[in-house]
């Protein structure tokens, strides 16, 4: 059972660690506000190691999902259809207009961070309202119908 438990709270832990490197890939104007451009510690450079660093979030990250690969699996298949098709509109919209394809490229751009915004916001929400007492009380009631059954 804290086996389980332990896989819930790495996925959901997993999901955090992507949604904040997302995040941090999509800022990428931070750096030139708040690092000098000659920035270096240990010899590299400020981009040696943000890259260094978010390799090893990635690292971490698929690491847990993989730990968790059945609430990953539980998770995707709980999500309703509308909002796998929702996010795919977007991101073809976001291509679209990053592209300026069909939108033309002033425009394309301002279509681009809306999208992209709306994608986020997706995620946040559904990452927000992810409960993970919903799984283990799915989880309880699983175990305690396959003791039950092994007992009679």
């Amino acid at each position: 059972m804290k086996s389980h438990v332990k896989q819930i709270k790495a996925f959901w832990l997993a999901a955090v660690l992507i949604f904040v490197s997302v995040i941090r890939r999509e800022l990428n104007y931070l750096p030139d506000l708040l690092v000098p451009s000659d920035f270096s510690m240990l010899g590299q450079s400020y981009d040696w190691w943000e890259d260094s660093v978010l390799t090893v979030i990635y690292l971490v990250a698929l690491g847990l999902l993989v730990y968790s690969r059945h609430y990953l699996w539980a998770v995707l298949k709980n999500v309703p259809v509308s909002l796998y098709l929702s996010v795919t509109v977007l991101a073809i919209i976001q291509y679209m207009g990053e592209n300026a394809i069909v939108f033309p490229h002033t425009f394309g751009e301002i279509i681009e961070e809306l999208a992209e915004t709306a994608i986020y916001g997706i995620a946040l929400t559904y990452l927000w309202r992810f409960k993970l007492a919903d799984y283990h009380s799915c989880l309880v009631q699983k175990l305690n119908y396959k003791f039950d059954h092994a007992n009679n």
